[in-house]
């Protein structure tokens, strides 16, 4: 798979441990290192201004995408490469997912649950074939994995399907698995009923 630009998801908070933001920094250098662009939310505080950050001292080409609404709370990184400002969170996602070839999620919140869901979602669907990634942060996406296998055991997702994430502790080796994933013939899960 050939990925040009990634998508970064993480929180707006930076955590209660310096480890996220250390394996944030870790994760933006190896991005960088390689010359692919990096699309993100825009923000400056967080894990969002540690990439922001990384990315501008490390030299990468760094894309942000933000609603108007923070753009006006003055929460918005102002030295990106590119700043692009969006009327709501939902074409917020849309571009975000337009200017990305794959997309990893750091540590974070509700917000990056949902854009990480989203785009679960719409590989699942067949609307794109992007792959995407978890960062495994000192094992803060176990439980999610965990409860992931339950929902497969239980029946609402397939083991395929759940098996499209890419879960990694370590950003180069996230990086490379993401570089080669290859996703199944979507047809052959369309023609099963839905799951």
């Amino acid at each position: 798979m050939s990925i040009n630009s990634i998508c970064l998801f993480c929180g707006s908070n930076p955590g209660r441990d310096a480890v996220y933001a250390e394996a944030t920094r870790a994760l933006v250098k190896v991005i960088a290192a390689q010359g692919i662009k990096i699309v993100y939310g825009g923000g400056k505080v967080g894990l969002m201004g540690v990439i922001a950050e990384t990315a501008i001292v490390s030299g990468a080409h760094v894309i942000g995408v933000t609603p108007r609404h923070l753009l006006e709370k003055e929460v918005v990184h102002e030295g990106l490469t590119e700043l692009h400002v969006v009327d709501s969170m939902h074409e917020r996602k849309t571009m975000m997912a337009d200017l990305s070839d794959a997309f990893i999620s750091l540590p974070g919140g509700m917000g990056t649950l949902d854009e990480t869901f989203e785009m679960l979602t719409l590989t699942q669907l067949g609307v794109h074939r992007k792959a995407c990634g978890l960062l495994n942060v000192a094992g803060f996406y176990d439980h999610l994995m965990g409860f992931l296998g339950h929902a497969v055991d239980e029946r609402f997702i397939r083991a395929q399907h759940r098996d499209m994430i890419v879960v990694d502790d370590d950003s180069p080796r996230l990086l490379q698995r993401l570089q080669a994933w290859t996703l199944p013939e979507i047809s052959k899960w369309m023609d099963r009923k839905p799951g």
